[in-house]
């Protein structure tokens, strides 16, 4: 990294012009990654219940009910006299918009008859299979309500696609909120943090920088996977976030450097070499930590990864070039428009005097230290043994918002016309099955508990089509369990079923993403303990870094469970009680166990300076504890501001991340990292620097690069002299 620094140094008007013209064009390009995004893949496409719809659209046409739309007359008269004017308009919706005809009131069958109008006879009730894909259906829903416009008959959408829309329209107003929020927010915090405008808005530069580029990288994935248009929250929130902590880092290194006598080129070469080799691993933690985003069916998930790659690569790549050639442009002028210089100073020796002492008082008595703080968070990581998982559901929107209100309304009104489940009975054998055996699968749907009807609706060459009508909401918990109940059903010999419908695929979903977070866990806890010891060359710290990460985990979402499954925070928070969005406990593991790792590189890079210079096992941890604990902390405050403007959104889910981000942030950045790791380092001794002899002599040298500093005093914490 020092050969890096001298190059950027020397051409540092050179870098510093392309990296700025890269950008740009990049961020002209990844402008138009919005109207490739994609506005669905919530559902495994690899699931049997995604099968089951991909042959029901092969042959007789998918039977979900992708939109429901009921029409109630508003001018005195009947739901049987405005028959002629609403099938008029239905016939002019578009043959290819929809899988099959739509179910009315008025075409549908006697026995299905009144299961599609409300108890007092006001209103009737429509259901419309849309044709396409996921992403596809969404696009059609307004073209369809733009079409379904009456004189004197008020309608109104629900149905699954409606739901989707709904969060896809309300998570882009969330982002443009968060983002109004949380600069002005930010901003503030950087100019009491560094004394001084130029310095403090450095990391709001390079965060804005890093958003655009991120913007790019999503632009090109678009071409070649599924890209969710959250990934675009996620790459704003990531991507600002870790640029301003880049820069933080980059920044106050740089100050230090050059407070300590050097010049502008030794300073930003020295820099870049320590600070920036920091960045290097860090960087690297957290794109294998989103990388087993990857290892999941869902692309809605599988977005997340990819925004959080792009973001991290690029809030990395522009803190180790652009920044670097303008703090060698600026060299002191980086503390240009201060105020103060001296207080600014003061508040550093406070801070450095602060966090040592917290770090030595830790260390005295560290088996009691370690006890207490373990004990605390084990406690509260309690009721995380018993999180549940759920899909996303319309509990999840504002209680005000139309599409929870319609769909709320007709769940009450219309509690038979729901999705249920269609099943597929089909020979083992590859032929046709008998009537007969459709016969009897429905008849033993029938004795399902939470079946309200089920019976033949369909028979092709490969299978007959069973719709089973549910006596309760999709999506409900009772309508979970019926789903498992009917999975257990006994087939008739020489036939096997396939199950399908809007609950099947939820659940389906849901079992994936079970399955596949072992496999998440395993490449992050791979990933640190590999990076972690080409970082230190350490055989424990790493292990020390995933179990640190494992009790802020812990300790999050035990507070979380608590929170929204146990609906302790529904009265502060808004939300209803009941089982955590899976998707987002997958981003929220992510971000975490990252961030976790990101700050324990921080802190043991420091603290490895201070021992390679020949500093006791207790010396190194007091430096390092009083060298990045300002830093540390305030890395975790502006990152909390960015994450936190989440916490007041109305979406429930995007209201679990900003509190789930607050929380661990706040566990993390200073109970743990500050407390429990110095004592429990302190029990270690220097076995946390053990490694084979043979990859110690390959360590990179790190005596030299930082200012020549005395071993601080642990008795009088004062601020070493350089």
């Amino acid at each position: 990294m020092g050969g890096w620094g001298s190059f950027v140094v020397s051409r540092r008007r050179t870098v510093l012009v392309v990296v700025l013209v890269a950008v740009f064009l990049s961020g002209l390009f990844g402008l138009g990654v919005f109207d490739r995004l994609s506005l669905g893949g919530y559902n495994d496409p690899n699931s049997q219940s995604a099968e089951v719809d991909r042959l029901m659209t092969e042959s007789v046409g998918r039977d979900s009910a992708d939109l429901t739309i009921t029409f109630r007359p508003t001018d005195g008269r009947s739901i049987d006299e405005v028959e002629g004017v609403v099938s008029e308009r239905l016939a002019q919706i578009d043959d290819d918009w929809l899988a099959g005809p739509p179910l009315t009131y008025w075409t549908a069958p006697a026995f299905t008859q009144q299961a599609l109008r409300s108890a007092d006879g006001s209103t009737a009730l429509a259901a419309f299979s849309l044709f396409g894909n996921e992403n596809d259906r969404l696009h059609l829903v307004p073209r369809i309500q733009e079409l379904l416009q009456f004189d004197g008959i008020e309608t109104q959408y629900g149905g699954y696609s409606v739901i989707e829309d709904a969060y896809n329209q309300q998570s882009k107003r969330d982002l443009v909120m968060a983002e109004s929020m949380s600069f002005p927010l930010l901003m503030i915090l950087l100019l009491v943090f560094f004394g001084g405008l130029v310095a403090a808005s450095m990391p709001l530069v390079i965060g804005g920088l890093s958003a655009l580029g991120a913007l790019a990288w999503l632009h090109v994935l678009s071409y070649f996977t599924e890209v969710s248009s959250f990934a675009v929250n996620i790459a704003t929130l990531i991507g600002l976030g870790m640029a301003v902590d880049y820069s933080l880092f980059i920044v106050s290194r740089f100050r230090e450097e050059v407070r300590a006598g050097h010049d502008t080129r030794s300073a930003v070469e020295r820099t870049v070499a320590t600070a920036g080799r920091t960045i290097r691993y860090s960087s690297l933690l957290l794109i294998c930590g989103f990388l087993g985003l990857l290892a999941f069916p869902q692309a809605f998930v599988r977005s997340f990864g990819y925004g959080g790659i792009g973001a991290v690569a690029v809030a990395a790549t522009i803190s180790m070039t652009a920044l670097p050639a303008a703090l060698a442009i600026l060299g002191p002028r980086i503390d240009a428009w201060s105020w103060r210089p001296g207080s600014l100073r003061r508040g550093e020796e406070r801070s450095f005097r602060f966090w040592t002492r917290v770090a030595s008082r830790s260390m005295r008595r560290p088996v009691v230290t370690v006890t207490l703080i373990l004990g605390a968070l084990a406690f509260v990581s309690v009721p995380a043994l018993g999180t549940q998982l759920g899909d996303l559901s319309v509990d999840g929107l504002p209680a005000d918002n139309p599409a929870r209100v319609v769909v709320e309304e007709t769940q009450k009104d219309f509690p038979l016309a729901n999705n249920g489940a269609t099943i597929l009975v089909r020979a083992t054998d590859g032929g046709t099955p008998s009537p007969s055996e459709g016969a009897a699968v429905a008849d033993a749907a029938n004795g399902v508990d939470g079946v309200a009807a089920a019976f033949v609706t369909n028979t092709t060459p490969e299978f007959t089509v069973v719709k089973a009508i549910f006596d309760s909401p999709d999506r409900s918990e009772s309508a979970y369990g019926t789903v498992e109940g009917l999975r257990d059903l006994s087939t008739p010999e020489g036939t096997e079923l396939l199950l399908g419908g809007i609950t099947a695929l939820s659940a389906d979903g849901l079992d994936s993403i079970a399955g596949a977070i072992p496999v998440m866990i395993a490449i992050m806890v791979l990933a640190t303990l590999v990076i972690l010891f080409a970082a230190f060359r350490s055989v424990v710290l790493p292990f020390k870094a995933v179990f640190m990460a494992t009790v802020s985990l812990s300790a999050t979402f035990g507070i979380l469970t608590w929170l929204f499954q146990h609906g302790h925070g529904s009265g502060i928070f808004g939300v209803d009680a009941g089982p955590l969005l899976a998707t987002m406990v997958i981003v929220i593991l992510a971000l975490i166990f990252g961030l976790s790792t990101d700050y324990e590189i921080f802190l043991m890079s420091r603290m490895l300076e201070a021992k390679e210079r020949g500093a006791s096992n207790e010396a190194a941890i007091l430096e390092g504890a009083g060298r990045t604990g300002r830093i540390i902390t305030a890395a975790a405050l502006l990152l909390l501001v960015v994450t936190g403007a989440f916490a007041i959104s109305d979406l429930s889910m995007m209201r679990f991340v900003g509190i789930g981000m607050i929380i661990a942030l706040v566990i993390d950045a200073t109970v743990v990292r500050m407390a429990l790791v110095p004592a429990l380092m302190k029990l270690m001794g220097n076995a946390n620097w053990w490694g084979p002899a043979a990859f110690a002599r390959k360590r990179p040298p790190l005596t030299g690069i930082g200012p020549q500093q005395a071993e601080p005093d642990s008795s009088k914490h004062s601020l070493p002299t350089h």
